[in-house]
């Protein structure tokens, strides 16, 4: 026994160490650590850009394919009939000439590569990434006239961010003279800011076409996760003027000033004392969100509701949190409008079942009668839907968080209220903003509800801290008026 035990050791030793050098190695494979014997490569591929011109004499678009050193690799003419094709020749051309520098995988690597997106930076610096390319801070000279796309190596990659968005020319309801478009183009804000994006879909916006390119993304981004038949029935029915407009009723009105003045109220606790109820009922339209308890704090946040934004999801976690505290459902009057911050099917479900009186048979909010959250006698009229361009627009331009970066980029997204105050600055034409977020948050209770005082939680699907940023931003800028309560 004393001679078979050192033998024993030694081979259990070997044993490991074999299988530690195993593990290490399927490791480093993983992760894409360079492994000591491995010669390494000097040609390091990055992502490629594609500008066109568009050329209005001709009708056609002139393309040319250039590399990360601005090496033109390819160009071509296309007219509209040829572009996805002659899209997919420069592709192929691209990898031809790649392949020449004999490195293996060379593919795999494009198609980690080449859809990157440029991170876009603090708004008070954000330059649009046509002009710089912001992963390296060096600039770039596009072409008259010219736009930058990315070339995705696989035609099924998804785009993940997606930053070319539909085009809506809705004029503006008002000859307000110095309105928020006005401003915003004397201020850092101007290059981030389209003026033509749309802000709600209604049935217009569903098309073959706009189902092709928005299926690519999920969530509240695309309509990825909505069926076509459920987008069919549920967008078709909102075909008024009054889903299509933010102010339905504005020509309507009798007394009706030169400028559109909303007040756009979340739920802080920096309202609680504030005596702010009758400044915002003063307004033109007020603005509320989720869980907006109105009864007993009515001196504070006002008693009007003229829009109310929720997701279906956070609308039944505020009845289910805050029932006890009052919150019983959705502001009902005359006035106020919906708007849905769409999230899933279950968005699109409730908001033609509830439009048209009719029964919910599958999904959480099934049910044998009507849903009547937003009373008896709410009509189609009543009802409006965000775009998700719009939303997907904001999360890239507005509130690009790191967060994008890391485990919590398939969840992250702005707050419901942060959709609802930046849906505001595109429609109104001035915006004062009560019960954000603050410098001064830790002062105050999360809620203006609140019966004890509760600290602000963050989540990681949320970036708080960055639309706090924004809102001083904006508010510098002269763009809202944000209640500071200094």
């Amino acid at each position: 026994m004393m001679i078979q035990l050192p033998r024993r050791l030694l081979l259990c030793f070997i044993a490991a160490v074999v299988i530690g050098s195993l593990a290490l190695f399927v490791v480093c494979m993983e992760l894409q650590i360079q492994m000591p014997w491995e010669k390494p490569t000097s040609f390091n591929i990055k992502h490629y850009r594609l500008y066109y011109n568009k050329n209005n004499i001709h009708n056609s678009l002139n393309y040319q394919l250039y590399s990360e050193n601005e090496e033109i690799i390819a160009d071509d003419q296309l007219s509209s009939e040829n572009e996805l094709e002659i899209i997919e020749k420069l592709r192929q051309n691209l990898i031809n000439k790649l392949s020449s520098h004999n490195k293996p995988d060379i593919t795999e690597d494009l198609e980690r590569n080449s859809v990157k997106q440029s991170d876009l930076p603090d708004p008070s610096k954000y330059t649009p990434p046509h002009i710089t390319n912001l992963n390296t801070n060096t600039s770039r000279t596009v072409p008259e006239n010219g736009t930058e796309i990315f070339i995705p190596i696989k035609p099924t990659v998804a785009d993940f961010f997606g930053d070319q968005y539909a085009v809506d020319d809705v004029p503006s309801q008002t000859d307000c003279p110095n309105n928020i478009r006005k401003r915003v183009l004397q201020t850092n804000f101007s290059e981030m800011f389209l003026q033509t994006i749309p802000v709600l879909q209604w049935a217009k916006h569903f098309t073959p076409e706009e189902y092709q390119r928005l299926k690519r993304y999920e969530e509240g981004h695309g309509w990825a996760n909505v069926s076509v038949d459920v987008l069919n029935s549920s967008l078709g029915i909102l075909n008024t003027s009054a889903n299509r407009l933010m102010f339905d009723d504005w020509e309507q009105r009798k007394s009706r000033s030169q400028c559109i003045r909303c007040a756009v109220v979340g739920n802080g606790g920096i309202l609680n004392g504030s005596k702010k109820g009758k400044e915002i009922d003063e307004h033109d339209y007020v603005f509320r969100v989720n869980g907006a308890i109105l009864k007993g704090f009515e001196e504070d946040v006002g008693s009007r509701t003229s829009f109310y934004t929720f997701s279906t999801n956070t609308m039944r976690n505020s009845m289910n949190n805050y029932g006890r505290l009052g919150f019983r459902g959705p502001p009902v009057s005359n006035e106020t409008r919906y708007i849905f911050l769409p999230d899933q099917d279950r968005d699109y479900i409730l908001i033609r079942a509830a439009a048209t009186h009719t029964v919910i048979e599958k999904g959480p909010e099934r049910s044998k009668i009507p849903p009547k959250f937003f009373g008896e006698n709410v009509t189609v009229e009543s009802f409006k839907m965000y775009h998700p361009d719009f939303i997907r627009y904001l999360r890239n331009r507005f509130l690009h968080s790191s967060r994008l970066k890391t485990y919590a980029k398939k969840f992250y997204r702005p707050t419901t209220g942060a959709v609802m105050l930046l849906a505001a600055l595109h429609t109104c034409d001035e915006v004062d903003a009560y019960g954000y977020m603050t410098p001064n948050w830790t002062s105050f209770s999360d809620h203006y509800y609140d019966k004890k005082r509760k600290p602000v939680i963050f989540y990681a699907n949320h970036d708080m801290q960055m639309e706090m940023r924004l809102w001083k931003q904006l508010h510098e800028a002269g763009l809202i008026n944000l209640f500071t309560r200094y």
